[in-house]
């Protein structure tokens, strides 16, 4: 019989001290009261369960790792040594990581990890930790093996997967680059732009948003060798012309508009992917939670609802999800 992915912590605390390794995911009312052990976390509310979406902060999402497993091993990273974590890795494995949002860590990986020495040599996959959007909660991780959390820190865990197996990272998104559309560049690295040049000419990016009545629910999109990569809108200010995403855009790159999707949902919940063996680890962007409106809705994996997902790299608006097959 399979386990229920949204357990109580009584029950987790139960897995905990048999020794299992888990993956967590939660408030941090209920995170704060487990045990040490073999285990990290992250906070959120938000979860896809195995039968809906839901928000939930007097249980825990639990993704139980051991059985697929042959080692492991956790560590947290801050800016100084985030670079060490392709190095930490299991040469067959891969690694999970969880990241506070809007912290200097979680601004870091997005900026630094695409120059990351061996990056897609083994899946970094994960989610960028939230709160409940209609609180003032920090975002937090947690290392099960001191208990500690912490806003500032990145907590990763590293997998080590027995011979003959091996992990297959998938990114389910359903937007796509418009062929018709502009191109977009900009002139820095970051998470916050004034201007940008529109097919060459330079322009405010917050007056080329309104000139053309853009849907801000739908992200700029950016070809990463074959991979669609979208930047999703966070903010934009008026008064100064300023557009904050919820990742970055970078100089060289150049972004097209995604083709505006009817509606939402239905587009996301028609076009999910079915999977190719036992799903070890997924995780689902809070803005297709939102946009989507997929509380009280099956739609897509069973995983926490997130305020960013990583595959590879920082990524917005997918859902990532890990499967492990055997080697051929």
């Amino acid at each position: 019989m399979t386990m229920k992915k949204i357990q109580s912590v009584e029950a987790v605390s139960k897995l905990i001290k048999e020794g299992k390794v888990l993956s967590l995911a939660g408030d941090e009312r209920v995170l704060s009261q487990l045990p040490e052990g073999h285990w990290i976390a992250g906070t959120t509310p938000y979860f896809m369960s195995e039968d809906e979406g839901l928000f939930q902060q007097e249980a825990i999402y639990v993704d139980v790792l051991s059985d697929y497993v042959k080692g492991h091993t956790i560590k947290q990273y801050d800016a100084s040594n985030l670079h060490q974590i392709t190095k930490d890795r299991y040469e067959n494995g891969f690694t999970i990581l969880v990241i506070p949002a809007f912290s200097q860590v979680h601004s870091d990986y997005a900026l630094k990890a695409p120059d990351f020495e061996g990056l897609y040599d083994a899946p970094v996959l994960g989610w960028v930790s939230g709160k409940d959007l209609n609180s003032e909660d920090q975002p937090k991780i947690y290392n099960g093996t001191n208990g500690s959390s912490s806003s500032d820190q990145a907590v990763a865990l590293h997998l080590e997967l027995p011979e003959g197996q091996m992990a297959d990272l998938e990114i389910f998104n359903i937007h796509k680059p418009n062929p018709d559309s502009p191109l977009i560049e900009f002139d820095d690295n970051s998470f916050e732009v004034t201007d940008c040049k529109v097919d060459g000419q330079p322009m405010n990016f917050t007056q080329f948003i309104q000139d053309r009545k853009l849907d801000i629910q739908s992200p700029i999109i950016c070809d990463y060798a074959g991979a669609s990569i979208n930047v999703c809108i966070q903010n934009i200010d008026e008064d100064s012309g300023k557009v904050q995403f919820y990742a970055p855009v970078f100089k060289g790159r150049k972004y097209r508009l995604a083709i505006p999707l009817d509606d939402y949902a239905q587009e996301f919940t028609s076009n999910l992917p079915v999977a190719k063996s036992d799903v070890v680890f997924s995780c689902n962007c809070v803005l297709n939670f939102l946009y989507g409106e997929l509380e009280g809705k099956k739609a897509g994996f069973p995983g926490p609802i997130t305020f960013g997902e990583i595959g590879y790299l920082l990524l917005n608006q997918t859902m990532t999800y890990l499967n492990i097959t055997d080697m051929e």
